[in-house]
């Protein structure tokens, strides 16, 4: 049996959502590599928020462990 647990993370997008912009997803490896040396593993990820434009915002990381 496994149990979850899921740490959410904020993408920043700028001031404007434009084509060609650029949305940077900060601290998201230090969370897992945290996670992993504690016996966690990253299974995926979950969008949480969205803009109008599609644009994630939100997301959760989700991670298992054996209980």
């Amino acid at each position: 049996m496994y149990t979850y647990e899921y740490e959410r993370i904020h993408i920043y997008t700028g001031r404007a959502q434009w084509i060609n912009s650029k949305s940077e997803t900060t601290g998201h490896r230090e969370i897992i590599t945290r996670r992993a040396k504690a016996g966690w593993r990253f299974v995926g990820v979950i969008p949480i928020a969205q803009t109008a434009s599609g644009v994630i915002v939100e997301m959760d990381l989700a991670f298992e462990k054996e209980v």
